[in-house]
């Protein structure tokens, strides 16, 4: 009987996730694997896709190619990673000491200053990009990295201050007191005090802009011109311009997995810190 009940229990929940496990494999697996599947043809002569099916996409990524190795494609690659960690960073110093305050501030402005926060993403990125391009575009700042780095930062601070804004609420301001009493520094106190409390929210916080800056394409095309290609853009090209769309998928594969790996990273370090006593 027990088992019975159980059974129907099993079915009722399947039937329950069917819609969002549909959602999920039309809208999320299939693509995937169009794109994977699309890396390994050969790029026919108007853009088409021809077989045989090859690694060529995958070796010209790394460099190889008719006139020998060039590190065209790894250099995008690497200056891609240290725009998406560079903004990270400079999210994590403007968000951190950004949070507190907010935190500290009186019951009714808190809601206030957090709408101001989040007022950027109510327009959309391509016009807060033009914003940008008017803002800079009289300065030596645009195009280049500079005027990138500044679309991204405005672009990607919310993402990082509002589950980080969670987690410093429901900090336990008695462990930092009772740290100050026993005699330990402000940094001590903020390290072991207060930092493992925030963890949750500032993990999540780094990862939600982290993931989508190594993504990002109408930034660095718009605010960077030619002198600022990153993967993003490099993509786009891919599937516009050149019409390369087995390199094109080639270059997206390899950009989710260097995101699977970060995530794999974060959840294992995330793991390891809740086994240390």
């Amino acid at each position: 009987m027990r088992h019975a009940v159980e059974q129907q229990k099993e079915r009722r929940t399947l039937l329950l996730a069917a819609p969002a496990l549909a959602w999920i494999v039309l809208f999320f697996a299939l693509p995937i694997v169009c794109i994977v599947s699309v890396s390994f043809f050969t790029n026919g002569t108007y853009g088409e896709l021809e077989r045989p099916f090859t690694l060529e996409s995958y070796k010209r990524f790394l460099g190889f190619g008719v006139f020998g190795w060039e590190p065209l494609y790894p250099i995008i690659i690497g200056r891609t990673l240290l725009a998406a960690g560079g903004t990270t960073l400079a999210c994590l110093v403007l968000g951190l000491p950004l949070v507190f305050w907010i935190a500290s501030l009186p019951a009714r402005w808190k809601t206030f200053a957090l709408t101001l926060v989040v007022i950027p993403l109510w327009t959309n990125l391509l016009i807060r990009t033009y914003a940008w391009q008017l803002l800079l575009g009289h300065t030596s700042l645009y195009p280049g990295p500079v005027a990138v780095g500044l679309g991204l930062i405005c672009d990607y601070l919310p993402f990082l201050v509002l589950p980080l804004y969670a987690s410093v609420e429901k900090i336990d301001w008695s462990l930092a007191e009772a740290a100050r009493d026993l005699g330990a520094s402000h940094w001590n106190v903020f390290r072991h005090g207060l930092v493992p409390q925030i963890a949750p929210g500032l993990s999540a916080g780094l990862v939600l802009v982290f993931v989508p800056a190594t993504g990002q394409f109408v930034i660095p095309d718009l605010l960077g011109g030619s002198k600022t290609v990153l993967m993003g853009n490099l993509i786009q090209q891919q599937y516009g311009a050149s019409r390369d769309w087995p390199f094109g998928s080639a270059l997206a594969t390899i950009g989710m997995l260097i995101v699977l790996l970060v995530l794999w990273m974060q959840a294992r370090i995330a793991k390891q810190k809740e086994v240390l006593p």
